[in-house]
Formats: C-alpha cells, structure tokens, sequence
C-alpha cells in the first residue's frame, strides 16, 4: 500500500480530484522518463516476506499488534489479516557475498521475531497459506485495525457490490462465498525488487514475466485453503478471486482484473504505468498537496504519491514501481510471484535464480519474449500454479530450431535455465560459493522433483494413512513442517511424515 493512508469518507469530488492527479503524474513520470532524471545503475535489490502467526497447535493466532509490540523493530510491520507480519530486508547491491548476507540477516530477525512471539505463544511460520485456516478465521474482523486496511476492503467491496464467489477445483473443489476481502490475507509472499535503469526497464521486466512461471513450478507452496487440497500453489486463483471488484458482468464482457499478469510484452515502463491508470479506476482517492509538475520545475524530484498509492492497487505479479531515495527519482521491477518460505535456505535460493536467470536473459541478443508467446507465458503460469513441480511448460526451442516445445519444468530449469541464471550471478559479480550453494539448493529441488507443496501434500496424505482425520492431519503437519522450517535445512532434504510429538494435538 506505500505510505500511511487515513481512514475517511470519498465522495465524487475526492475521485474526480484523484483522477486529474494521476493524470498529472503521469505526465510528470513521462517527463522525468524523456530528460532522464532517473538514479543511475546501482545493481540494488530488496526483499519482502508476509508470514504467518500460528500457535504451537499449528492452529493461526490472531495477535500480530501484540507480537510486533514485543518484536519492536521497524523492520518488521503489520499486513492485511491478525495473523499475518511482514519483514522488510534493507536494499543490497548485487554482488560479492550478498546472498550469504542476506540469508545471515534473515535467520537473525525471523529468530528474533519467533523468540518474541513465543512469549504469547505463537511463532513465525513462513509458508505460502497456512493449511490450518479455517471460515472462521477469514473475515472482516479479522483484518488489521489499520485504516488503510479498513479503508481497501471498503472500497473494493463498495466496487464490487455484492459477495466474493470462492470456486477453486484442484485435487478437490473449494466453493465458498466471503462478505470481505479477508480471504486474501492467506495469501503469503516473497516479494523480490530490482532496481533498473528506465532503459533497461522493459526487458527486465519482460524476462521476469517469462521466468514466472517457472519460479512457480519449482517454489510452490501453497496446496492447502480451508482444509481442502486445491493447487500446488493455490495464492494466485484466491489472490484473484478474493480482491475481484468485477461482478460477473464486468468478468463476461472481458474486463480485466486487478489481480493481472498482462497481456503483452512491454518496450517502456510507461506502458505499464499508462496501462494503470487506462483500465483501473482509483480505489483510495486520497490527494497530496504537491504538485508534480511544480516540483519537477524546481528541479526536485516528485513523490508522485497518487500514482505510487494507485499502482499499490494493482497486483501485477510483476509490478512497475516508482520511488524516490535521497532526492532521486528510480523505477524497479517488484516480482511478487513466490510464496513465503519453507525455509531461509529456500527463499534465498529462490532469490538466487531469479536474480541470476532474469539477468541472463534481459541481456541476451535473442531475447525469449521474442520468440515466446505472451499467451504462452500465461498458460505456464496458470499450469505451474496448478501443478507445480510437475509442471508442463511451454518454451522456445534451442539452437537453430525455431518454434516452441513443451517440457516439464524441472527438465527445462536442470537442461537450460540453471546455467543460464548461473552466468547471471557471475555477471552481477556474485561469489562463485554463494552462486554454486543456492543454485545447487534449486538443482536438488528439480532432480527430486520436491518442493514446499510436494512436501506438505505427501505428508498430510502419510498422516491421513495412519489414520488421522483431516484436521489434525493438517495441525500436525503443519507442527513438523514448523518444526524443520526453523531447523533450516532446504526442503528437498525433509523428511516426509509427522513424527509422534508432533502427530499428538497439544
């Protein structure tokens, strides 16, 4: 959401005023894209984490004001549901021993976090959506007591005008109807940010589209909503369909939705911007005093608060970002496709390979996105998220073939991507240890063909074949899957089953 948003009423002078705000912004940014006043290369990247609260009964804790009361660091904040947090990792440069770094600074300040909220029995669980959700636990009182929060499900359910239909037919079929955009709050991820120079904008971006569908196939996480087995990684059907503002109408006649991965490879960020404000009316029109294009004449650089407010409600998996840092206006690529955990070891390398491949291939001289189609792209993604490491894809061919072909994901990542996402980390100047360890984590993942989902699917099924009813076989998985998340070796190494202690209800 960006900077703090207060609670209020609108009416239709607040939309009408917003409206030519962000018409306003917009030219600025074009302005500021023509001059080019954006930060020179920096090679910085940034990291996200939602995660979960849940009790040593696997059950969720609705509690998260309390826990970051005792945690009391500005690294970690609320999010959308009482049992969600975020931690935010300070932007680093691409380079050296970065990703050693990063995975020392997450051990430490996720340990933290989890000794804190075990002082109200709870702990940190990092997982895509948390199996143990029930009905009960996702509704309107069970967002955040924050305004922006309050103000978002507002709006968008003002915007839709009746109920959220839920219908996700995987394993099983989930059909449910919420009164809220509550649901969402399952929905935990690993947000990954790129720094890049407006010249290098649209190919980055591109690539990641391209790879986002892989990123899926071999991170899935996320199999389990309301104890029903839907996809291996069920975030982005419920990511879409909870924050819907299209009644059933609006979805017949081709209108696009908020939750959006695109429908076409991009030459400029200010395609995506522009596409912002063509096809999505502002949902939070609150205005700032500044004056874009005033500020832009002084020779200061704007917040263009209505634009980066308005893109916040946007959810592209890749998303366009505009930030201003230390008086100088930067874009970034926001990837937003991976769930939360299993582990410290497992996010980094899923930062590994998407740092490293996006790199190779936003560089190459016969870029994929010229030989992929952009509907292929979103048929991958749709079928990672159904099937995860089990994933069929559809890619260019190789050498002087032309044309594509379809492949399993893991074979495609083993044969052609890890090397290509290993040439990436040599060419941002990561330390070959660093490179060979967390690409070697992906490597393992993709010749076991296991995965966070793989792994929680086949113990629940264990459990169940033992003999325990559907509940608690989630409550115990989710206790053993605790359990070897915060032991912190990657998930390809877990063993499958529940043992006796966590099998018992506590």
């Amino acid at each position: 959401m960006g900077e703090k948003v207060e609670a209020g009423s609108f009416d239709l002078a607040d939309r009408h005023a917003f409206r030519r705000k962000l018409q306003q912004c917009q030219r600025a940014l074009e302005r500021m894209l023509d001059e080019k006043r954006f930060d020179r290369p920096k090679n910085l990247l940034g990291l996200e984490i939602e995660l979960n609260l849940a009790g040593s009964d696997g059950l969720p804790r609705m509690m998260n004001q309390q826990v970051l009361e005792r945690i009391a660091s500005r690294d970690f904040q609320t999010e959308l549901g009482m049992f969600n947090l975020e931690v935010n990792i300070a932007p680093h440069r691409l380079g050296d021993r970065v990703l050693d770094r990063l995975a020392e600074e997450l051990r430490i300040g996720l340990g933290y976090a989890d000794r804190k909220a075990g002082e109200l029995d709870a702990g940190i669980v990092m997982i895509g959506i948390l199996p143990t959700l029930t009905r009960d636990d996702l509704v309107s009182a069970n967002l955040t007591d924050v305004d922006r929060y309050r103000l978002l499900n507002d709006e968008i359910v003002a915007a839709r005008g009746e109920e959220f239909p839920l219908d996700i037919e995987g394993v099983e079929r989930l059909r449910y109807t919420a009164s809220s955009i509550a649901p969402e709050a399952a929905c935990t991820s690993v947000q990954l940010h790129l720094q890049v120079t407006p010249d290098r904008f649209a190919d980055v971006w591109n690539a990641a589209q391209a790879v986002a569908a892989v990123q899926i196939a071999i991170g899935a996480n996320s199999p389990f909503l309301f104890g029903k087995e839907l996809w291996r990684e069920s975030r982005a059907p419920l990511f879409l369909q909870s924050i819907d503002t299209r009644p059933v109408e609006l979805q017949v006649q081709g209108v696009r939705p908020r939750t959006w991965f695109g429908e076409r490879w991009i030459s400029s960020a200010r395609e995506l911007f522009a596409e912002n404000l063509r096809y999505f009316p502002g949902l939070l029109p609150i205005c700032s005093e500044e004056d874009p294009e005033d500020v832009l004449a002084a020779g200061r650089a704007p917040s263009l608060a209505e634009l980066v407010l308005h893109n916040g409600t946007v959810y592209r998996w890749n998303r366009p970002v505009y930030g201003v840092a230390d008086g100088v206006p930067h874009l970034r690529v926001e990837n937003r496709v991976l769930p939360a955990g299993p582990t410290v070891v497992d996010v980094v390398a899923n930062a590994a390979f998407y740092y490293g491949l996006v790199r190779s291939l936003a560089e190459s001289r016969t870029p994929v996105w010229t030989k992929l189609p952009f509907e292929a792209a979103e048929a991958n993604f749709d079928a990672a998220c159904r099937y995860g490491i089990d994933a069929r894809l559809t890619w260019p061919r190789r050498g002087k073939y032309t044309g594509t072909a379809e492949t399993d994901a893991a074979t495609l990542v083993l044969e052609e991507l890890l090397p290509l996402a290993s040439a990436g980390l040599d060419a941002w100047g990561v330390d070959p240890a660093d490179r060979d360890r967390y690409l070697g984590v992906i490597e393992a993942r993709c010749r076991r063909r296991t995965n966070g989902a793989a792994w929680q699917a086949a113990t629940y099924h264990r459990a169940r074949e033992s003999g325990m009813e559907r509940r608690p076989a989630l409550a115990a998985m989710v206790r053993r899957y605790s359990d070897l998340m915060h032991a912190g070796e990657p998930v390809h190494t877990w063993p499958v089953g529940v043992t006796d202690a966590t099998a018992r209800p506590v």
